[in-house]
């Protein structure tokens, strides 16, 4: 059965200073699925996220969040009900793991000053905080923290709201082996402890997906080249016309891998 529609685009353009960062990109994403956004660097993964979490407008076209229209809603009221990852969070303060991740309900970066959380909120924060595999670390202090580290405590700070709609924008860049994996055992953690959770997640490397990975998406120049079931959309084909190079993909255990395909001997 299908879930509630979250995410609707309809035919949207983005233009800006006379380029096409988007053209003519159609998607929707229902609770419960959770979305690859897969192209080369440059082709508009993290535009289009941006108008998945509504920071911009289109130039044309509809884009719905959460049932609201841009254009005939207040974003910022908007973006608050919205879980947003961006591993470049700007906090240049010691915080702790449970402070950043409380920072969640005041949607601010710095702890807002005479707020406090209540008994029941700290709770959830130590609950999230354990959730992503930090329960031991959170009362450490956000400068010594391993860029993993750093990227599961904003996963948690951004479900601190209880929001329906989590974005991800390419998570994974900057982490080690470990850190990869630590971050894809916890995201299939969140799939199954929050089914009604839908995701959308930005990268370029396959091999990043985790295996509650449901659907994906295919941007090629700012435009949609493949979008829908993950297995009908992550093909040979499909994927070498995303990269413009011959590759063959494998999954093993849900996990996908990328490699060169070798043309045919004779």
């Amino acid at each position: 059965m299908s879930g509630e529609t979250l995410l609707r685009v309809a035919g949207a353009d983005l233009v800006r200073d006379g380029t096409t960062l988007l053209g003519d990109v159609s998607l929707t994403v229902r609770s419960g699925e959770h979305w690859a956004l897969l192209g080369a660097n440059g082709a508009g993964k993290s535009t289009l996220l941006s108008l998945l979490g509504a920071l911009v407008h289109p130039t044309r076209g509809t884009v719905e969040v959460l049932g609201e229209r841009l254009g005939r809603v207040d974003l910022r009221q908007l973006r608050s009900r919205v879980g947003h990852v961006d591993p470049r969070h700007p906090l240049r303060s010691p915080l702790t793991v449970r402070d950043v991740v409380l920072t969640g309900l005041t949607n601010s970066v710095e702890r807002v000053p005479r707020w406090a959380p209540t008994e029941e909120e700290t709770a959830r924060a130590d609950e999230l905080v354990a959730l992503l595999g930090l329960h031991d670390r959170r009362e450490a202090r956000w400068p010594v923290l391993s860029q993993g580290q750093r990227t599961r405590t904003l996963i948690a700070r951004s479900l601190m709201p209880r929001p329906r709609l989590l974005l991800l924008d390419e998570p994974a860049t900057g982490l080690d082996v470990a850190g990869r994996e630590q971050l894809i055992d916890r995201l299939d953690a969140l799939a199954r402890t929050r089914p009604r959770l839908a995701t959308v997640l930005v990268t370029h490397h396959l091999e990043e997906l985790p295996p509650a990975t449901t659907h994906a998406m295919l941007l090629r120049d700012g435009r949609r080249l493949a979008a829908g079931p993950a297995e009908e959309v992550l093909t040979d084909d499909l994927v070498s016309a995303c990269f413009d190079h011959p590759v063959r993909l494998t999954r093993v255990d849900g996990r996908w891998n990328v490699r060169t395909r070798q043309p045919a001997s004779r």
